[in-house]
């Protein structure tokens, strides 16, 4: 019987500490893990191309998909300048490489790379701050010239190196 009124004393103890104590664990189904309270802004500068081949309407698109992902992703508001946490840095390669040569010589493939340096930084916690550089690829036919399938790639590329870096800064995996 001093073993039943022992437990039972126990557990009422154990819940009155639960009920005293509070925690909270959030779930995000966006797959970010940000602080709200905290962080409420995200600035996201223009990335320039500086890559030594330049395709024209690389930087807008990448800057545009870049913003577009903390849009629907997050409930941060995405601003040009001053935000809680801020996204800048430049597009620093464009690149045509050569693969999969042949038997004669010739490569049947080619591999375009982008290349990206970002530099980020969270205003409520300085240790989440970063200078990283990002790179994604798809590769092409040479059956095909550049030209031909150069949006296609770079709508690729771009998402990838998106994902990249929305998963570096905010989705803390």
């Amino acid at each position: 019987m001093k073993t039943v009124s022992y437990i039972k004393a126990l557990i009422a103890a154990m819940l009155a500490g639960l009920t005293m104590s509070s925690c909270s664990v959030t779930y995000s189904f966006s797959g970010s893990s940000i602080d709200y309270t905290k962080v409420k802004s995200i600035s996201i500068k223009d990335f320039p191309n500086m890559s030594p081949l330049i395709y024209a309407p690389l930087s807008q698109q990448f800057t545009e998909k870049l913003k577009d992902k903390y849009t629907r992703r997050t409930k941060l508001q995405v601003i040009r300048d001053g935000g809680d946490m801020d996204l800048e840095g430049e597009i620093t390669g464009y690149n045509l490489t050569s693969q999969a040569v042949k038997e004669d010589a010739y490569a049947s493939q080619t591999r375009l790379t982008i290349t990206v340096r970002v530099r980020f930084t969270n205003k409520s916690n300085s240790e989440e701050d970063f200078e990283q550089t990002y790179s994604a690829y798809q590769e092409f036919s040479n059956t095909e010239t550049i030209d031909q399938v150069q949006d296609q790639l770079c709508e690729a590329i771009i998402d990838e190196l998106v994902d990249q870096i929305y998963n570096e800064t905010v989705a803390n995996w």
